[in-house]
């Protein structure tokens, strides 16, 4: 049987200031080319490691930057957005083994022990109530899973304002205290940082 790559985005509304005025002009910022420069998404993907039929759940998915990616690499997708403008436009094109799914804001509607690998890419910043979110993402693992965390440093120009941004140490220590240890850190992003956590 194939796994299933969950692939879970959470929308601007979840924003705790000003995204996007428009799904439009919010996908147009996604899917910029000169993106790809500074994001390394083949890099990313390929650090990932990811186990042939592993279950991974990208949360942050938005128009599928990383979903259409990532499908490349497991046996079916499941793209969720609570923005479904966002949803149409990650369907549109897409690999014939990614599907769409609305989640909720405050729950990213994955079941419990169903994913290997949880998947974030600037995308904690967004997220209201983060501790219970957190605790979420953690029944949704499988044993043995783990949550990949890329997000902007602290000091970088790009993202968020800088007032929204979680800084890296910051961003270890919630999920520290969510239960979670840090199990690898990756180096090669020039403006975010990546972090990999496991359940204690």
């Amino acid at each position: 049987m194939h796994a299933i790559l969950f692939v879970v985005a959470l929308g601007a509304q979840q924003h705790k200031g000003p995204l996007h005025h428009s799904a439009e002009e919010y996908a147009r910022r996604l899917n910029d080319p000169a993106r790809d420069g500074w994001q390394k998404p083949a890099e990313v993907v390929a650090a990932l490691a990811l186990a042939p039929g592993s279950v991974v759940a990208d949360v942050g998915a938005g128009t599928g930057y990383f979903s259409r990616r990532l499908a490349h690499h497991a046996g079916h997708v499941l793209a969720v957005d609570i923005d479904p403008k966002l949803l149409k436009m990650a369907a549109e094109a897409a690999p014939s083994n990614l599907r769409t799914v609305l989640a909720g804001p405050d729950d990213p509607k994955l079941e419990a022990g169903s994913v290997d690998v949880v998947f974030f890419c600037n995308v904690v910043h967004h997220i209201d109530g983060r501790p219970a979110y957190y605790a979420k993402i953690r029944r949704a693992l499988k044993p043995g899973g783990r949550v990949v965390v890329i997000d902007f440093q602290k000091t970088s120009r790009m993202g968020p304002a800088a007032e929204l941004k979680i800084a890296r140490d910051a961003m270890e220590a919630e999920w520290t205290a969510a239960g979670f240890t840090l199990s690898a850190e990756h180096r090669f992003l020039p403006e975010q940082y990546f972090l990999e956590f496991r359940p204690r």
